[in-house]
C-alpha cells in the first residue's frame, strides 16, 4: 500500500491533526488581552471548528470496510458512525470554549481538543490492543492538561492532578492486563487473539489479563469504586473540559470496551472454553455496574454542586451503560451504544448551561440557578431538557436509551438472570428523579438572594469570568448549540429508529 493510499484512508485523523497545528500556530500570532487577541481567538474557533466538519466530511468519503496493519486502522459503518459522533462532541466543545477561557491561551486549549478528538478516532477506529493503548494514552494526556487549564482557579490544579495520578494508575492496569493477553496469545490484534484462544485451554493468566484491563477501562468510565477522581475533576475543570471528559471520552471507552469483551472475548465463538471466559468477566461487570447504580445515585443525593451532581449521576449512568454489555449479543451491545450517544449529548449540554450560569453568577451550586427563568427563559428550558432526559422520562431520548438498555437485559439472561441488576437499574433511576428534579425546582421555584441585570441578556457584564473578555458573539453561538443538543435529546427520543437502525445494521 502505498502513503497515499494510507493518507486516504486516515484523512480525518490527519485533517484533525493539521488543524491542530494550525490552531496552536495562530494562537501565538498576539499576546495580553487586546482586541487584536480576542479577535485571532475567535479566529481560532472558527479554524477549530472548519477542520472538525472538513474531517466529518472526509469520514463520510471513507469506503465502507478497510483493515491496515493487522487492525490498527478499521474501517467499517461503526467506526464511521462513532468517529462522526466524536467529532460532533468535540465540535460543541470549541464552541463553548468561545467564553469560557482566556482569548490568550485559546489556541493552546483548542489544540489539546483536536488532539484528544485524534485519541478517541484512534480508540473507535482499531481493533489492536497496542494501537488502542495509544489512543488511550493521547486522550488521557490532553484531558490532563484541559482539566488544570485554568490557571485563576486552584480547584482546577487540584482536579488536573487527581485525574492525572488516577489516570496514570489505571493506565499501568490497562497496559499490564493487555500484556497478559498479548503473552497468551502471542498477537495484539483482536480479531487473531480471539482465534488463537479459541484453540487452546484457558490460562489463569488469560483471567488475570481480562479483570486488569477491565479495572483499567472501569476507571475511564467512572464506574464505582473507580470513581474518586471524578467528582474533583468534574467541579475544577473548565466547563467544555467537563462536558468533553464527561461525553467524548466515555464514547470511545464504552465502544472500546465493548469490542474487547464482546468481539475479542465474546460468545459469538461459541466454544465452551469461551462460555467459561464469560462466565470469569460477566460477573466482574455485574459488580461494577451494580455498586456504580447504588453509590452514584445516593451520593448525589447528598450534593449542593451541580456539577459534582453531574458527576455522581455520571457514576450512576456508568452502571446503567454496562448493563448491555453484561446483556452481550448484537442487541446488548446496540443498547450501550445508543444510551451512551444519548447520555454523551445530554450531559454537553448540561454542562453548557452550568457554564453560562457559573459566568454570569460566579458559582455553579445549586443556589446560583435560583430564578434562572426569569434570567433567561432560554437555559431554563434547555436545563429541563436535559435533566429530564437523565431522569429518563419520555418523550425524551434518556426514557427511550434506557428501556432499550433494561429491555435487552431482561432478555439476555437464562431464566432472567439479570433481573435483580435491572430491578436494581429501575430504583436507581427512581432514586435519580428526586435530585434532577430538586435542580429544576430550583430554577423555576427559587427566587435569587438578590436580583441582578443578566448578562445572559446582553444588559451587564459577568460576576467572574476566567479569562477576563466578555465575547458576545460567543454567548450567542452558545445559546444555539444548546438549542440544537435540546432538539437532539427530544428528537433522538421521539424518533430513535435511524440512529437504533444504523447501529444495528453496522454491528458486525
Amino acid at each position: 500500500m502505498s502513503y497515499l493510499e494510507l493518507l486516504k484512508l486516515a484523512a480525518p485523523e490527519a485533517i484533525v491533526a493539521v488543524t491542530a497545528l494550525a490552531v496552536l500556530a495562530i494562537g501565538l500570532i498576539r499576546w495580553g488581552e487586546t482586541p487584536s487577541s480576542r479577535r485571532s481567538s475567535a479566529f481560532s474557533s472558527a479554524v477549530a471548528g472548519f477542520g472538525l466538519a472538513a474531517a466529518v466530511g472526509a469520514v463520510l468519503t471513507l469506503p465502507q470496510r478497510a483493515t491496515l496493519f493487522g487492525g490498527m486502522l478499521v474501517i467499517t459503518p461503526l467506526t464511521s458512525l462513532f468517529k462522526i459522533i466524536c467529532l460532533a462532541l468535540a465540535f460543541f466543545t470549541v464552541v463553548l470554549a468561545r467564553t469560557d477561557l482566556s482569548s490568550r491561551n485559546r489556541g493552546e486549549y483548542l489544540a489539546l481538543v483536536l488532539l484528544a478528538t485524534i485519541g478517541l478516532m484512534l480508540l473507535v477506529g482499531s481493533e489492536e490492543l497496542l494501537m488502542i493503548f495509544i489512543g488511550l494514552e493521547l486522550t488521557g494526556l490532553s484531558l490532563y492538561v484541559m482539566t488544570a487549564f485554568d490557571k485563576t482557579d486552584i480547584r482546577s490544579a487540584e482536579a488536573g492532578l487527581k485525574y492525572f495520578l488516577f489516570g496514570s494508575t489505571a493506565s499501568a492496569f490497562t497496559l499490564f492486563g493487555l500484556s497478559l493477553i498479548y503473552g497468551m496469545a502471542g498477537t495484539t490484534g483482536l480479531a487473531v487473539i480471539a482465534q488463537k484462544l479459541t484453540a487452546q485451554p484457558l490460562s489463569p493468566l488469560l483471567f488475570a489479563g481480562i479483570v486488569m484491563t477491565l479495572v483499567g477501562f472501569a476507571f475511564k468510565i467512572a464506574a464505582a469504586p473507580f470513581h474518586l477522581w471524578a467528582p474533583d475533576a468534574y467541579q475544577g475543570a473548565p466547563g467544555p473540559s467537563a462536558a468533553f471528559i464527561a461525553s467524548g471520552s466515555k464514547v470511545a471507552s464504552f465502544v472500546v470496551l465493548g469490542k474487547i469483551v464482546l468481539v475479542g472475548f465474546g460468545p459469538a465463538h461459541g466454544s465452551a472454553a469461551w462460555h467459561a471466559v464469560i462466565a470469569g468477566w460477566a460477573p466482574v461487570l455485574a459488580v461494577l455496574a451494580a455498586l456504580s447504580i447504588v453509590i452514584g445515585n445516593l451520593v448525589a443525593l447528598a450534593q449542593s454542586n451541580v456539577r459534582r451532581l453531574l458527576a455522581y449521576s455520571a457514576v450512576a449512568h456508568a452502571g446503567y451503560t454496562l448493563l448491555g454489555l453484561i446483556a452481550g449479543g448484537r442487541e446488548g451491545f446496540s443498547a450501550t451504544l445508543f444510551y451512551t450517544t444519548v447520555y454523551a449529548f445530554t450531559l454537553v449540554g448540561a454542562f453548557g448551561v452550568v457554564a453560562l450560569v457559573r459566568r454570569e453568577t460566579g458559582g455553579d451550586d445549586l443556589m446560583n440557578f435560583a430564578g434562572l427563568r426569569a434570567r433567561s427563559p432560554l437555559l431554563a428550558g434547555c436545563m429541563s431538557i436535559f435533566m429530564l432526559s437523565l431522569a429518563g422520562l419520555p418523550p425524551l431520548a434518556g426514557f427511550f436509551g434506557k428501556f432499550y438498555l433494561f429491555s435487552a437485559a431482561l432478555r439476555a439472561g437464562e431464566n432472567h438472570g439479570l433481573l435483580w441488576l435491572v430491578a436494581l437499574a429501575l430504583l436507581g433511576s427512581l432514586i435519580s428523579l428526586y435530585y434532577y428534579l430538586i435542580v429544576l425546582k430550583v430554577v423555576f421555584a427559587d427566587e435569587p438572594a438578590q436580583q441582578e441585570t443578566s448578562p445572559l441578556r446582553g444588559h451587564a457584564a459577568p460576576k467572574s469570568n476566567v479569562g477576563g473578555s466578555i465575547d458576545e458573539g460567543g454567548d450567542f453561538l452558545q445559546r444555539v448549540s444548546l438549542s440544537v443538543l435540546g432538539a437532539i435529546v427530544i428528537f433522538l427520543g421521539v424518533i430513535p429508529g435511524p440512529l437504533v437502525d444504523r447501529i444495528i445494521a453496522s454491528l458486525p
